[in-house]
C-alpha cells in the first residue's frame, strides 16, 4: 500500500544556501524578514558591497 507519507518530497539534487549563488538587495532585505523599502534596499546594497556573499549567508540556511 502506498500512501502520502511514504512518499519522499522531491528534492533537488543539490542545496544551496545563498552566497553561491547571485542575488539582488531586495533579496537581502527580504531574507531578513523585511520589506524592501527604498532605503533599506540602499543599506542591503551597501552591506552586499561591504561584506560580499557573506552578507546573505548569515540569514539563510
Amino acid at each position: 500500500m502506498d500512501t502520502e507519507s511514504d512518499q519522499q518530497p522531491n528534492r533537488p539534487a543539490q542545496l544551496f544556501s545563498g552566497g553561491e549563488r547571485p542575488y539582488d538587495p531586495e533579496d537581502l532585505v527580504m531574507a531578513r524578514g523585511q520589506d524592501p523599502t527604498p532605503e533599506r534596499v540602499e543599506k542591503a546594497r551597501q552591506m552586499i558591497e561591504k561584506e560580499g556573499p557573506a552578507a546573505i549567508e548569515r540569514y539563510l540556511p
